[in-house]
């Protein structure tokens, strides 16, 4: 393809392909090994949560990942050197917990380093390929591309966690290095095969800017920060993402203690929320699309309304505190799912279309910012949740006021965020317009019902 096409439906799923390998290697080291310091190695909770908030602190690195980048105007080779990095990140956590078994002290230090890695492997990749997809992708795809490659990523999570369950049975240190090996060389291949060809040479330079010399990072920096877009845009993300993490730690325990819940039960409600994630991402692909005439609303309306009925969704669960253990939980909570998915879908695209806005050559820098604020939300959010709830607890004395009043702190960052996207010009809702020639397009492949 040469450096000015469009990204067609088969470019969008190889993109999927690397992103859902990205996560393969990120579920096992996150949610597996977690598991395995925990209960085979009998460890505190408190190391692999330490370990995971590693991985993503060294995400604030995004920012000169993709900046650089942006020096040279490709994405595959950071792409495919993140994930290098990931996939040896992957394989050293898995030796390090091996470790452990033996020498608890040499393996926790092994294991700072591998979860440095992943963190190290995450921002150079991830960072990349939203860059690639943002500046290949036509702009009425860029909803229902960036739920393709989500999905993808959401499968890469499932099919990778179902399999090496299977192959880590009986349990040894060896099996787990041997599975965790297995999933990053099978990962590393497919991203290299998926990656071939798709991006083609760097887009050609005006002679007037090559001899431009080019701003260092911090300038660089400086500038993306000073677009008053971007910088609302910076705010956006982190509030919005903050306030969609700050319930994973307290939603299980809510259910529990207010409703009775079984462990297993409990965990069907998650079930439950990410199916609604799951449904609100579909549909959110149809945002900018044009179904029997009508306009399906904009990124921009989405990513507000997303927000919005997240806000209602958890004063629901503010309800639920209170009228426990009457209120349809199952239900809330699937609403929930559903209004996140929604407005993640919509914001992911809404990045994807600011990334090229403002001074040309500083999508990499941009998205890298974006990034890094989100890695910052999700750090802090789960912390958040389950110290606010414990505080509120002691403050209030019974569980039911004091997961109420996080709540509805959520559901005020919610308001918050969609108030800080109404206020960002550069998604301001656009009619679509006619799709640019793509190569590599699947014929008859329709998503949100229309080419």
């Amino acid at each position: 393809m040469t450096a000015v096409s469009t990204l067609g439906w088969s470019g969008i799923l190889r993109l999927g392909l690397v992103q859902a390998m990205l996560g393969a290697v990120v579920v096992l080291t996150t949610s597996t090994l977690n598991r395995v310091m925990v209960v085979e190695l009998a460890l505190p909770a408190l190391l692999p949560g330490l370990l995971v908030a590693l991985h993503y602190a060294v995400q604030m690195t995004r920012p000169r990942m993709g900046y650089g980048s942006d020096r040279g105007q490709r994405r595959t080779p950071w792409i495919l050197g993140g994930m290098a990095v990931l996939a040896t990140g992957g394989l050293g956590a898995a030796l390090a917990v091996a470790w452990m078994a033996s020498d608890r002290w040499a393996g926790m230090a092994l294991a700072v380093v591998a979860f440095a890695l992943v963190g190290l492997g995450v921002s150079a990749a991830g960072t990349s390929l939203l860059v690639l997809l943002a500046k290949r992708v036509a702009e009425q795809r860029r909803a229902a591309a960036a739920t393709t490659v989500w999905v993808m990523m959401i499968v890469g999570f499932a099919v990778t966690a179902g399999l090496a369950g299977r192959f880590l049975d009986p349990y040894t240190p060896q099996r787990l290095v041997a599975v965790s090996a297995a999933v990053s060389v099978i990962a590393m291949g497919v991203a290299m095969l998926a990656l071939r060809g798709l991006e083609g040479g760097p887009a050609p330079v005006p002679a007037a800017a090559a001899d431009t010399p080019r701003p260092d990072f911090r300038a660089a920096l400086r500038e993306v920060w000073g677009d008053a877009d971007a910088r609302r845009f910076t705010v956006f993300v982190f509030v919005s993402m903050l306030a969609y993490s700050t319930q994973d730690l307290i939603l299980e325990p809510f259910a529990g203690a207010l409703f009775g819940f079984t462990p297993g039960e409990s965990t069907q409600l998650a079930g439950v929320q990410h199916g609604g994630t799951l449904a609100g991402m579909l549909l959110a692909a149809l945002a900018g699309r044009r179904v029997a005439g009508a306009a399906l609303g904009s990124l921009r309306a989405w990513t507000i309304g997303g927000c919005l009925a997240s806000a209602l969704a958890l004063l629901g669960l503010v309800l639920a505190g209170l009228w426990a253990p009457h209120w349809p939980l199952r239900a809330n909570v699937f609403l929930l799912g559903l209004s996140n998915g929604a407005f993640s879908i919509a914001a992911i695209g809404s990045m994807m279309a600011l990334a090229g806005a403002g001074r040309g050559g500083r999508e990499g820098t941009r998205m890298g910012l974006w990034g890094a604020a989100q890695a910052i939300g999700f750090a802090l959010g789960g912390l958040f949740g389950a110290a606010a709830s414990d505080l509120a607890r002691w403050l209030l004395g019974a569980p039911a006021p004091a997961y109420a009043s996080v709540f509805l702190l959520e559901a005020l960052m919610f308001v918050a965020a969609a108030v800080l996207a109404a206020r960002i010009a550069g998604v301001a809702s656009k009619a679509p317009k006619a799709e640019p020639p793509v190569s590599g397009e699947l014929p008859g492949l329709s998503i949100g019902g229309t080419r």
